[in-house]
């Protein structure tokens, strides 16, 4: 059996039903599972992680972006994190008996058919990225749903499939493949953006921090705090405890409590793994001794 991993985000947050018509589209598909989903009042996003067999996946994702754009209207989107479509990215990730240039060429196919089918513009990027510009999500994203209007019209940002215009509602779409990814948030004790911001600076790379580290200053105006908001792309050499320590030591400069963290959507167990032995200072602990991995492997070998 062969299962890819997609994780596709949508840019709505705050209504609950629409997000479920969206979701009712993967649910369609038997072989592929919904393992997780998320939505956000601030971000005013969801992201679903979805796990199946190549074709299904496919048919699934394209199904959920084509209701996402009859039911989203960017026009009318407000949110704290940065956007530029109604489906914003889509992700593809090897899971089981399947290689990275498999998802290369998902990502090219599907990526084909919302430009034709749907009139997106469809941007490739990080492992499928026809252009070293187009690698970091961040650049293409770059402007946003309001900038990519005359962004657009720049050569240099004509989209890989579908046509030169922003689709009116829906805006435009990044699709690639790519490794596994740690949407990683960290609650700050203040409502001052600036520290928030700072923050994000000192730890994400393209200002001088971890190499596999995006982050931004994010305003939680529900909960009357900042967050710094993170995407570690390579968990193995930007680990999450390395991370959280940092933030916790830039916090304590400005005078300002941690309040907590979170992760959204799902981490590889590795991760999870690394972060305990790191802060219970254990020497000789390794994914073999989690007692469910042990009966699964007892059992199905």
């Amino acid at each position: 059996m062969k299962l890819v991993e997609s994780v596709p985000n949508f840019s709505e947050g705050r209504r609950e039903n629409i997000v479920r018509e969206i979701l009712s589209e993967a649910e369609k598909y038997s072989k592929v599972k919904i393992l997780d989903w998320s939505m956000d009042f601030d971000h005013n996003r969801s992201v679903v992680t979805l796990v199946g067999e190549p074709e299904d996946i496919e048919h699934a994702v394209f199904d959920m972006t084509k209701k996402a754009v009859e039911l989203i209207d960017l026009r009318d989107h407000k949110g704290e994190h940065p956007r530029m479509g109604a489906v914003d990215v889509i992700p593809f990730i090897p899971v089981m008996n399947t290689e990275m240039k498999e998802c290369i060429e998902m990502s090219k196919r599907i990526g084909k058919r919302i430009g034709s089918e749907l009139n997106i513009p469809v941007y490739l990027y990080e492992k499928s990225a026809t252009s070293p510009e187009r690698e970091n999500l961040a650049n293409i994203r770059k402007g946003e749903f309001e900038g990519f209007f005359d962004k657009i019209k720049d050569p240099k940002w004509a989209p890989d499939y579908g046509p030169n215009e922003v689709h009116p509602t829906a805006g435009v779409v990044a699709v690639g493949a790519r490794e596994y990814l740690i949407a990683f948030n960290v609650n700050l004790g203040t409502t001052n953006i600036e520290i928030a911001n700072k923050i994000a600076r000192a730890v994400r790379h393209i200002s001088g921090g971890f190499r596999y580290v995006k982050a931004i200053g994010v305003e939680l105006k529900e909960k009357g705090m900042v967050q710094v908001s993170m995407n570690l792309t390579n968990y193995k050499k930007s680990p999450i405890f390395r991370v959280f320590e940092t933030i916790k030591r830039e916090a304590q400069r400005y005078g300002v409590p941690v309040i907590n963290s979170e992760i959204i959507g799902m981490i590889p167990l590795k991760a999870a793994i690394n972060t305990m032995m790191w802060y219970l200072q254990l020497d000789d602990f390794d994914e073999n001794r989690i007692i469910e991995n042990k009966i699964l492997n007892t059992f199905f070998e």
